[in-house]
């Protein structure tokens, strides 16, 4: 059985009818404090000041008091052999606590560009997607963004698939893991873990960001037996260096739950993105990684006993 959908969807709220209609404005939340990882200050080298400081926004304003009935989301898109095994139905979440100098989807960063939508409207498309999802042994997949800006809106649309069957897989950088509420990771069955670096001054410089918290998650999504794969973008000049490769390799090594590392060479699809959002985009001028390079990287996570893509 095959179906055919766009390669991303926008957004957009179903009516009875089957159409579609653009959501309604939201009305932006009050500022709330919340309690989890503290906010580094941001030097020169890494993303600037002002886009951190919308990003801590987007830290404030991803706590709804909905208990996970509704949440924001940017797109989706139904793909084969991406974002987790066999066929799987994608939702990119809106809104990122992050702000990666390398990252090809910054239009996701933004929970107000994204559209409201119900865990039930998401679920309702997973239900008609089922059999394909199944029959490849696929699943849905959830990512962004950062979803664990809304927790209990995936926490709600995971326990609805599992009850469906059907196989789940969380796509985050695990910085907001201490979100993740153990109720969700038991609906987990395979976290997607974008480990950024392992030295945290480079760590710093590429998310500006602090490191541990992903060191953090990993460790307790390995205590609690949930499968992970992990990536590591590499970038030439950036995260290439050898011993900030040994230090992630060193990591991984420990946690007994990693099946994969998959090595992802850099390049330059989300220019365009960085100009459109009118960002300065540091990585202008960088090449996509040698060969040689790549294989040396691969070598050093095999050294370690991991299988490496």
């Amino acid at each position: 059985m095959t179906a055919t959908v766009p390669a991303r969807v926008a957004a957009a709220s179903a009516t009875s009818t089957g159409t579609t209609k653009a959501a309604e404005p939201e009305a932006v939340p009050e500022p709330i404090t919340i309690a989890g990882p503290s906010l580094p200050i941001v030097g020169a080298a890494g993303p600037s000041a002002g886009s951190m400081r919308d990003a801590d926004e987007e830290m404030r304003h991803g706590v709804r008091h909905t208990k996970g009935e509704e949440g924001t989301i940017h797109s989706w898109e139904l793909v084969t052999a991406v974002d987790g095994p066999g066929t799987r139905l994608t939702y990119f979440l809106a809104g990122c606590a992050l702000r990666c100098l390398y990252c090809h989807n910054p239009d996701t960063w933004m929970m107000r560009n994204g559209t409201r939508a119900t865990a039930d409207e998401i679920l309702t498309r997973v239900r008609r997607y089922s059999h394909v999802l199944k029959a490849s042994d696929g699943g849905l997949t959830i990512s962004g963004g950062e979803p664990l800006l809304q927790p209990d809106f995936v926490a709600r649309i995971f326990r609805g698939a599992k009850e469906m069957g059907i196989h789940t897989a969380l796509d985050t950088s695990g910085f907001l893991g201490a979100r993740a509420s153990n109720e969700l990771l038991a609906d987990t069955d395979l976290v997607l873990l974008d480990v950024k670096s392992g030295d945290p001054a480079t760590y710093k410089k590429v998310t500006g960001r602090a490191l541990q918290p992903t060191l953090d998650f990993g460790r307790r999504l390995s205590a609690q037996g949930v499968k992970i794969w992990v990536r590591y973008v590499l970038v030439p000049g950036l995260t290439d260096d050898a011993h900030n490769v040994d230090l992630v390799a060193d990591y991984l090594a420990e946690l007994d739950t990693v099946e994969r590392v998959e090595v992802l060479p850099f390049h330059q699809m989300g220019r365009e993105k960085w100009h459109a959002l009118n960002e300065p985009y540091a990585l202008e001028d960088t090449k996509a990684p040698e060969p040689a390079l790549v294989a040396r990287v691969r070598r050093q996570f095999a050294e370690r006993g991991l299988t490496v893509y």
